[in-house]
């Protein structure tokens, strides 16, 4: 559901101000350091109640403010209104508003208003940890399987209690078994979601990324965490013996990985940082197309920071006209407004906001 209206206060720099966004495209630009990244970290609290900038809380709440808040509502295509806001506090207490009621997690954020980030950290899906590649998958798992963060928390649970058991040293057999049992069904299910999923994305990523441009060699694989050959039961068992020297679970879905290889290279060692770039792209509006496969048009809100930054104007065309193909509302940062005006369609709706030292207005 796209935002017809967004409140945003006490976040960093920007004044607090009232925007009417257009359902579809909406160009921020402005000087380095005007604020244009802090509207984009505004809507990323309303969906995640997070910021995408730092794990710390205190830089994202104005100077001399003690809670930011940021409040929206989103029409879907039945014209139902729904009024979704969230109120962080620099004590780290948080209040999460759904249609007037206090709801405790999250998740229910992330369902009512899905997200996707561009930004220059997005490199990190490639040249990071395997967790990055993991809650990358995962957010796509979440959102079209419905049983995902249930079997997510039992797995998560099951991990916790097993990783205790082992540090204990002597372990009673009756007390860990079961947990693994637990473990074990959690994990099939969680394998299963994901497997489903990516045989659903590849195809999609490899479409969209082709047109973009060509990258002969490219593959994307799934490892599940544990050997591919052997039930996950079997591998715990004979790895009893190392996971209690170490004290954690070695092998499971917590150690899943999507790999990215050209020619059998990691993908990050061979390719420039714009193909990097929009590889990501291309993964992340893949991502997009199958949401929007399972919802319908703007069932997801995309925030692209400094989408010029590495790539050239046929490029950042390309970009653009899938953004536009994928029918959501989308938020795109940048210095100079010509960088991006001209790549829309006339009929597509659009607005420009300007940003200067925090001040937001629409200038269109």
């Amino acid at each position: 559901m796209p935002l017809t209206r967004l409140s945003v206060t006490g976040v960093r720099n920007l004044h607090p101000v009232t925007l009417h966004p257009a359902p579809r495209i909406n160009l921020v630009y402005g000087a380095n350091a005007s604020g244009k990244t802090s509207l984009l970290e505004a809507i990323h609290l309303l969906g995640l109640a997070r910021s995408f900038r730092t794990n710390k809380l205190q830089p994202v709440i104005q100077y001399a403010e003690s809670q930011c808040t940021v409040f929206a509502e989103l029409v879907s295509d039945q014209g139902e209104t729904t009024q979704i806001g969230v109120q962080r506090s620099a004590n780290s207490e948080f209040v999460i508003r759904i249609n007037g009621q206090n709801v405790r997690s999250a998740a229910q954020l992330a369902e009512t208003m899905p997200l996707q980030l561009i930004n220059p950290d997005s490199f990190r899906l490639l040249e990071g940890a395997p967790k990055q590649r993991r809650q990358f998958l995962d957010w796509g798992v979440f959102h079209v399987e419905h049983g995902f963060l249930a079997a997510w928390q039992r797995l998560q649970k099951s991990l916790k209690q097993r990783n205790s058991l082992l540090r204990r040293g002597r372990i009673d057999s009756l007390l860990l078994a079961p947990w693994e049992l637990e473990l074990v069904q959690a994990a099939n299910q969680i394998d299963a979601y994901r497997q489903s999923y990516i045989g659903r994305l590849k195809p999609v990523f490899e479409q969209v990324l082709a047109d973009m441009l060509t990258i002969d060699g490219l593959t994307l694989s799934y490892f599940r965490g544990w050997d591919k050959e052997k039930p996950l039961a079997d591998v715990l068992a004979q790895q009893f013996e190392r996971d209690c020297q170490l004290g954690h679970t070695q092998a499971g879905p917590q150690r899943a990985d999507l790999r990215v290889r050209v020619n059998n290279l990691n993908a990050v060692d061979v390719l420039s940082r714009g193909q990097q770039k929009l590889l990501v792209s291309a993964l992340k509006i893949a991502q997009g197309y199958l949401l929007k496969q399972q919802y319908g048009p703007q069932s997801c809100v995309f925030l692209v920071d400094d989408l010029p930054s590495e790539l050239d104007a046929h490029h950042r065309q390309a970009l653009c006209r899938l953004l536009e193909q994928l029918d959501c509302q989308v938020f795109i940062t940048c210095v100079e407004p010509e960088q991006l005006t001209g790549l829309w369609q006339s009929e597509t709706p659009k607005k420009l906001f300007h940003v200067e030292h925090g001040h937001i207005a629409q200038t269109d």
